[in-house]
């Protein structure tokens, strides 16, 4: 088997040799390619781009496009298997991204040849999930406020939650909208806090479990002291009605997606109260965030670092050549989209 693997400044290529060579069998082949920039910060355009599926726009590696003609399998990141490279492709089986997005891969063209793809939308599930909760612990402490008090030379002692809601997490109930993955693994971190949890998903079983209970999203709003998004929905879930639902002096956490909250509706409720507070690491425009952020003290702001960690990006090549050599072996291919 001819495995072409495509790395690039996130999963670099010692990460894609360090976890897919392990892996090879008899007679397997592996090349590596660099896709986009050196740098991190470099690549943002290139992102923007792939994310806006303009990805015919974009050039491939040196040589990919001839290697590609006999290989059986693709593993990458961010490069794109756009129409060019897919039609290529001579004999390839399947294209295993190492990320949960698919913008980068056209997967009519692929599915038109018969090739399986497949992604990785759990790649950074464990570290979105501790963000999650040091976010919640973050805002509800007034850590980060108190971090920054103290470099301006000031020992603070009042914050926006002095006289209302500095409580425990113990004493608390958090809300949970989206039981996938990531909602999954939130839940079993704040489980050791020994807090109340609450489950909204209408596409996840209604299970209940040892530390979560399932109810309607109305429910979930009006007894949260806490809600936190982890769905992947396709529009906003936290508009006017929702937040004039949510109990008085709550807190919103978003690490999913900036759309998902109505960005005018959630300023209004911060203006009238009734929030006590926020913590956002996603945003419309990124870099750039709306002004209006700013002027809150009580919203604690992170530059969409939620997933970013070493294992999010240095284990995903593992998953990927674990999960199709499990395939060829009879087991399920885990996240397969076409």
């Amino acid at each position: 088997m001819k495995i072409i693997c495509v790395a690039d400044a996130f999963v670099t290529p010692a990460m894609m040799e360090e976890g897919v060579r392990p892996f090879l069998r008899a007679g397997d082949e592996m090349h590596v390619f660099f896709f986009g920039y050196g740098e991190r910060a470099a690549m943002r355009d290139l992102v923007k781009t792939i994310e806006a599926r303009r990805i015919d726009d974009l050039d491939l590696p040196e040589g990919l496009e001839e290697a590609i003609k006999d290989a059986d399998l693709l593993i990458t990141h961010l490069c794109p298997a756009n129409k060019r490279l897919i039609a290529a492709a001579g004999r390839l089986k399947a294209i295993m991204s190492c990320r949960g997005g698919l913008e980068h891969i056209d997967i009519p063209a692929a599915s038109a040849k018969g090739i399986i793809v497949s992604n990785n939308p759990a790649h950074n599930a464990n570290g979105v999930a501790e963000f999650t909760v040091g976010l919640i612990l973050s805002e509800t402490r007034n850590i980060a406020r108190a971090d920054a008090a103290l470099k301006r030379g000031e020992w603070r002692k009042t914050y926006p939650n002095t006289a209302t809601t500095i409580k425990e997490l113990c004493d608390c109930t958090v809300g949970i909208i989206g039981f996938g993955t990531i909602g999954r693994l939130v839940a079993e971190k704040l489980s050791v806090f020994g807090c109340g949890i609450l489950v909204f998903d209408p596409y996840a079983e209604r299970k209940d479990g040892p530390y979560y209970c399932f109810t309607s999203k109305e429910d979930l709003l009006r007894r949260s002291d806490i809600v936190t998004l982890h769905a992947r929905a396709n529009g906003v879930i936290m508009g006017e009605e929702e937040f004039a639902m949510m109990k008085r002096n709550a807190y919103l956490i978003n690490c999913a997606r900036s759309y998902l909250v109505d960005s005018e509706a959630f300023r209004k409720a911060m203006d009238s109260g009734r929030l006590q507070g926020a913590a956002i690491d996603v945003f419309e425009s990124e870099p750039e965030i709306p002004d209006f952020y700013r002027k809150y003290d009580n919203v604690t702001l992170t530059n969409h670092r939620a997933g970013d960690t070493i294992e999010s990006y240095s284990k995903a090549p593992v998953f990927a050549i674990k999960n199709y050599l499990g395939f060829l072996e009879g087991a399920e291919l885990k996240f397969r989209v076409n």
